[in-house]
């Protein structure tokens, strides 16, 4: 459609008026100043009626122009266009605060809205685990299966991707505090070590165009919650909206294994990507040919009371991961040590009943059975700090605890009766031990697309 032959400018021959109506095939015309400006509309019927008054053809448009006309203004939504449409007109003006003329809505020429920017967004769990670890590395089930159980928490890492039309790329995360830029994708071997993960996630996916990294966290760094698999699994997520052949919920955890185990070489097992990507309480199964996800359909007062007697706390010490898995892993070719991890798993599977039972007394032991057979996988899982902080919860109230994650440092869990509750967090507060709240959550990772 050319917007030209909807008007005429005012002064116009009637005889021109005819000409332009004839090429718009609306059977109207707008009257319009020099700078564009609309002062009127006319309909062919409009001309008929003047000519019978005036057979004149050479007359001008003005004297048969309506001044009170229907327009739209910049901007309007499509719904009011859609709404003044449904009636007799046959043209719309879209005219700006100064009455020019914009452009034309007419029933065979209705733009759709065009293509704006869109982004990605993604948030993934971090989760608490409660037995087996140990037995879901490579180094152990290669050899003999292996079992964790896990559920994830109401804390988060929040991933957000704004797609460039350069090659350019922007990170800013939160939780390492740093922004960086750089030109494409070749170039983020320059990056310094902080964002090791965020650029092995990136080469692991091998994005083709620019984009701008938005990321932060509901926890601190080195915390045992699983948090770098769940970094990993937020930045996936926001990749994924962007495919058309979308990643499963299997093929996103295997990436984030990737990027973190391979790429970047950190040493550790596998149950942190199904957790953040799966999400819910899980009984994972770990073997040398597969590995086997379990929801697990806990009762909701289980669940409710198991909330209510689980105190998260924060030792003040990040863990250091790596070294304590390098340790474990090297242990794993002591006997004593893998009798130890299968003494774990067993554990685990008694863990996993009493929690379908019902039974969180004997959680609770539970607990503190896996606590005293993981501190014997390496010397680094725990030190004179740490034990002193789990000697005295259980003095304070705890039935059982164990550190989360490779241990060294990060959250303890612990299991208090509720009537012991109160005692055990004022004993908390009093040396300064931070308690985190948080809720069970049955969803993992959860991406989807916005405008902007």
């Amino acid at each position: 459609m050319n917007k030209k032959d909807f008007f005429v400018y005012s002064g116009s021959s009637l005889r021109d008026a005819l000409k332009q109506i004839e090429k718009n095939h609306n059977g109207v015309i707008l009257v319009c100043t020099k700078d564009h400006k609309v002062k009127g509309i006319s309909t062919d019927g409009d001309i008929r009626r003047q000519l019978l008054i005036n057979d004149d053809l050479n007359q001008i448009i003005d004297n048969c122009m309506n001044k009170s006309f229907v327009f739209v203004k910049e901007n309007s939504s499509h719904e009011e266009i859609y709404k003044l449409m449904d009636g007799d007109l046959k043209a719309l003006p879209v005219l700006d605060n100064n009455m020019k003329l914009k452009s034309i809505f007419t029933i065979d020429n209705f733009p759709l809205r065009d293509e704006g920017l869109i982004s990605a967004r993604a948030k993934s769990p971090v989760r608490i685990s409660f037995g087996g670890g140990g037995s879901d590395t490579t180094t152990y089930f290669s050899k003999n299966d292996g079992a964790v159980i896990n559920s994830t928490i109401s804390l988060y890492c929040y991933a957000s991707l704004f797609k460039r039309k350069d090659s350019k790329i922007n990170i800013d995360s939160l939780d390492i505090n740093k922004k960086v830029s750089v030109d494409n994708i070749d170039l983020l071997d320059n990056l310094d070590n902080d964002f090791g993960l965020i650029k092995s996630v990136i080469k692991t996916i091998k994005p083709d165009f620019g984009f701008d990294l938005i990321l932060n966290s509901d926890f601190p760094r080195g915390s045992g919650l699983g948090g770098s698999s769940a970094v990993c699994a937020s930045i996936i997520g926001c990749f994924n909206e962007f495919r058309i052949d979308k990643w499963n919920a299997y093929e996103i955890a295997e990436i984030a294994y990737e990027s973190e185990r391979l790429q970047l070489n950190i040493a550790g097992g596998w149950q942190d990507q199904y957790a953040t990507v799966f999400g819910g309480f899980n009984f994972m199964e770990f073997r040398a040919s597969k590995n086997l996800i379990h929801p697990l359909r806990i009762k909701k007062e289980t669940l409710l009371e198991l909330e209510n007697n689980i105190v998260l706390c924060y030792t003040n010490t990040n863990h250091t991961n790596d070294n304590i898995h390098r340790a474990q892993k090297s242990n794993t070719y002591s006997k004593k040590i893998i009798d130890n991890i299968n003494a774990n798993v067993k554990l685990c599977y008694e863990t996993r009943d009493s929690l379908l039972k019902g039974d969180l007394i004997s959680f609770g032991e539970t607990l503190n059975k896996t606590w005293e057979l993981k501190k014997t996988f390496a010397k680094e899982i725990t030190n004179e700090y740490l034990d002193g902080i789990y000697i005295n919860a259980i003095k304070n109230g705890a039935t059982g605890g164990k550190l989360l994650g490779a241990g060294g440092g990060g959250y303890f869990i612990f299991y208090v009766k509720s009537e012991e509750r109160n005692n055990f967090l004022r004993w908390t507060k009093k040396k300064g031990i931070i308690c985190t709240s948080f809720k069970f959550v049955k969803d993992g990772l959860s991406s989807w697309i916005t405008r902007y």
